[in-house]
């Protein structure tokens, strides 16, 4: 997949793709992206123009805090944070899709997401599409 291609949210190779792209090429897709560390706290270390718009929040309130324990906590739960601490207690690759709703600082709003993480990079990433 090219340079300039966009991928689809399902591509099979999102992880890769995304670990290999700026930020300015994340900010092109059209559904969210979140990257963040493997640090104990899981900081936001990326987030797309498309998850900004969507969510309401700015840079400046997101990069660099804990995903799961500040910026997004509607998520810190068994079917998203606690799947990427399983993924990582086995050595085992992640990439998931299930359908969610997220219920903080906003109406109920459906989404479709992808997790996706392998130990061997740096920063694991949830994708986000939204399906109205």
């Amino acid at each position: 997949m090219g340079a300039n291609v966009s991928p689809a949210f399902s591509h099979a190779e999102l992880l890769s793709w995304l670990d290999g792209h700026d930020d300015a090429v994340l900010d092109q897709l059209d559904f969210g992206v979140i990257g963040f560390g493997r640090d104990a706290d899981a900081r936001v270390l990326r987030y797309n123009a498309c998850e900004r718009r969507s969510s309401g929040l700015e840079v400046s309130k997101v990069m660099g805090l804990p995903l799961f324990g500040v910026v997004a906590q509607c998520m810190n739960n068994f079917m998203v944070a606690q799947r990427f601490e399983d993924a990582d207690a086995s050595g085992e690759p992640l990439d998931a899709e299930l359908d969610y709703t997220f219920t903080l600082r906003m109406r109920p709003t459906p989404v479709r997401l992808r997790l996706l993480s392998r130990t061997d990079m740096p920063v694991r990433y949830i994708a986000v599409l939204r399906t109205r």
